[in-house]
């Protein structure tokens, strides 16, 4: 009896809540609508791109410290610290706003293909890749000089991307809801798999060190996939909506943001990988980022006013978004 009772208060253990809540609600305001979010993490800020802008936020002071305005339809943000540049994919324009990290002066804008959406930095090439939605390929940059690597097909759709650090990057295909695994430094995808049974996938976040990659799929599915073996080796059930996954490595949790208005919590018990805690956010906070320093999750979201009444045979229309109400969620222990 009193092994039975161990094992189910061990079970009870393992699925208790993990204690993330929102802390607080760091305001911007200004209009439109949003995207990615990035944080360095060592230097204490946020970015988030907001309509023609990125707002760069101090985590530590919760305040806004600056913006870079005049941009294309922002979509995301990469960082290289060690160079002291930022990288802004600007959709309308099909090109990159370079930065400096320091000033936040604009220094350079190279040209990329067509919509590019996703942006990530690759340390060990030290190059910056677009997603380019329209096009479906990735065009390559180099960190260093600004100049364009070159531009590769990619053979669907692509979503977010994330790099393992070590020379590999990974990119999620939406419309063939598949995950490839790219070599950085001669452009080429290496291989390909499925992502069965999830589908629809968006946000992609990495556990480097166990091999492991977590993309979140629009049926409600976190696909956990294995590096080694580019296999699917769990389907964890998160909210409805999903845009952004992120991973904490000192945490060992893996989150996703859903446009319902949760963020699902993903670890391992007893060797597989399960939603472990629904944390309440916001409708409409959908994407999000990791803090891994003060092991927080950030996420952009804003107030909405009433839907406008539905015309005769058409459906409800969308609840517009009140003015000045952008702000960036926190939410942690």
């Amino acid at each position: 009896m009193k092994k039975v009772l161990t094992l189910a208060l061990v079970a009870v253990a393992a699925f208790a809540a993990e204690g993330y809540k929102v802390l607080n609600k760091i305001k911007i305001g200004g209009t439109g609508g949003w995207d990615y979010t990035n944080v360095d993490s060592a230097a204490g800020r946020l970015y988030a791109s907001h309509g023609t802008e990125v707002d760069v936020v101090d985590v530590n002071s919760g305040k806004v410290v600056g913006k870079i305005e005049q941009l294309h339809g922002v979509h995301g943000i990469a960082l290289a610290p060690e160079l002291g540049k930022g990288f802004i994919s600007n959709g309308q324009s099909n090109s990159v706003t370079v930065f400096d990290l320091k000033t936040l002066a604009k220094t350079g804008e190279p040209a990329t293909g067509q919509n590019p959406d996703a942006i990530c930095y690759e340390p060990k090439t030290q190059r910056v890749f677009t997603f380019n939605g329209r096009s479906s390929d990735s065009t390559a940059i180099d960190a260093k000089t600004n100049e364009i690597v070159g531009t590769f097909k990619l053979g669907g759709k692509p979503e977010f991307c994330a790099a393992d650090g070590a020379g590999r990057l990974y990119n999620n295909l939406e419309d063939t809801s598949e995950v490839i695994e790219i070599d950085p430094a001669k452009l080429t995808v290496l291989r390909r798999t499925s992502l069965a049974p999830a589908e629809g996938p968006s946000g992609l976040a990495i556990d480097a060190k166990n091999k492991k990659l977590f993309s979140v799929c629009d049926n409600k599915m976190m696909a956990v996939v294995d590096i080694p073996s580019m296999k699917v080796i769990a389907t964890p059930a998160i909210g409805s909506g999903p845009d952004a996954a992120g991973f904490d490595p000192g945490a060992g949790l893996a989150f996703s943001s859903n446009g319902e208005g949760t963020l699902t919590i993903v670890k391992p018990v007893n060797g597989k990988y399960e939603a472990v805690d629904t944390v309440t956010t916001e409708r409409g906070a959908r994407t999000m980022t990791v803090d891994t320093r003060l092991h927080r999750v950030y996420l952009l979201a804003a107030e909405y006013g009433e839907a406008p009444a539905p015309k005769e045979g058409q459906k409800k229309g969308r609840a517009p978004i009140l003015p000045d109400s952008f702000h960036v969620l926190v939410v942690g222990k």
